[in-house]
């Protein structure tokens, strides 16, 4: 059969991979401790829950949802960001929903990109900048993400005739998966240059709500002329303990916006009105579920750094995030280090280098990981020597 070329240029999918490892060993009847993929193991709130229930049973819930979102659901969406970052978002034109952000950023690049175009894609990232760039037809201009910048790209270091031919940039931060963050410098230094070099800004702000020690993430929104050149990508995901049901959003520049509903509602039907219900239950609450999510991560956080400091390996305290961005032992690569976990420990964890060539040298823990598990770990690390 003859399918398209596309899909043989498309990398199997990183966490796709790691699933079917820890399938294949549980099936071997191997007692797996994961840490490799972001999936919080802390239940969706009953409250949410109870949202759906209720309105799974209302008729009108039954039928084709709109593929932009009910009006009920873009409104909680703009009162969100104005309660959160003080920023004023017109429901009708600016705000989105999408059926979780990676369906949202995977479309993105059907609604911007056109065969030949160019991408900038920060290196380590997140695979589906890079993926959806592929499907498009375009290609991708790698900015390495490195600790001595960091993990911010450089800008001046991208080529002229590069940028030329540059029509997206995609920026991540709170970062996954090197746990960095963004000053205002940054922002504003981003949006400039979008704006000089008409390159749109593409920010994923996934992990904003997951914050330590007292930082607060900024979303790109914030910034003078942001919605001149820019839109950014949230979830539900990471904050409400929403994977499964599959609830994100996308706001900022009115063009951006009809572009990508365009796409959406050529591609998709939107999101189940009754699991509209949930994210609006979520988003009309308070923040207490967000803040007990962050005192249950900052426990497996420090718990985990100050474990593995001890047997040598090299850990920075993201002050964002649900991931440790860890230096492999010398004499490992982050393939060999992962295979070694996975083989004599039981311990899946994610390469570094399946998020991009910079990311060698590096493995990503995940803090989604129930507390016994943890625990779990740090015995069998004590077993064995890391020859740190």
């Amino acid at each position: 059969m003859n399918i398209s070329k596309r899909i043989n240029k498309i990398p199997p999918y990183l966490f796709f991979e790691i699933s079917k490892k820890i399938k294949k060993a549980q099936s071997e009847g191997r007692d797996i401790v994961d840490f490799g993929i972001g999936d919080p193991d802390i239940p969706t709130p009953n409250f949410i829950v109870d949202a759906l229930i209720d309105e799974a049973k209302n008729p009108v819930n039954h039928q084709y949802p709109e593929s932009d979102g009910m009006p009920e659901l873009r409104e909680a969406i703009a009162n969100w960001y104005k309660k959160r970052f003080d920023v004023n978002l017109d429901p009708s034109s600016e705000v989105i929903s999408l059926i979780g952000a990676k369906e949202g950023v995977g479309h993105a690049a059907f609604a911007f990109l056109d065969p030949g175009d160019i991408a900038l894609v920060p290196d380590p990232h997140y695979p589906v900048y890079s993926r959806g760039t592929w499907f498009a037809g375009a290609e991708c201009h790698f900015m390495p993400l490195i600790e001595k910048n960091n993990f911010l790209p450089d800008l001046a270091a991208i080529p002229d005739n590069v940028i030329r031919k540059s029509k997206v940039m995609w920026i991540n931060y709170p970062n996954n998966p090197t746990g960095a963050i963004a000053d205002d410098k940054f922002y504003n230094e981003v949006i400039e240059f979008g704006i000089k070099n008409n390159i749109i800004i593409l920010h994923d702000a996934a992990y904003s709500e997951i914050t330590f020690d007292g930082y607060r993430a900024p979303s790109i929104m914030e910034f003078p002329k942001a919605k001149d050149i820019s839109i950014e990508f949230h979830s539900l995901s990471k904050a409400y303990n929403m994977t499964g049901w599959r609830v994100g959003s996308v706001v900022g520049n009115t063009e951006l916006i009809s572009a990508l509903t365009t796409i959406k509602s050529n591609l998709d039907s939107g999101l189940p009105q009754a699991i509209q219900h949930m994210a609006i239950s979520a988003l009309n609450s308070d923040n207490s579920v967000v803040s007990e999510n962050i005192e249950i991560y900052k426990t497996r956080r420090d718990r985990l750094i100050s474990a593995l400091e001890l047997f040598g390996l090299e850990v920075n305290a993201p002050k964002a995030g649900l991931y440790l961005w860890i230096k492999v032992p010398s004499g490992h690569t982050s393939s060999s280090f992962t295979e070694y976990l996975l083989e004599n420990l039981d311990i899946v964890v994610t390469p570094g280098n399946g998020f991009g060539d910079s990311g060698e040298g590096y493995i990503r823990l995940s803090l989604t990981t129930p507390d016994s598990d943890i625990e779990k770990a740090i015995e069998r690390l004590e077993s064995v020597n890391l020859n740190i």
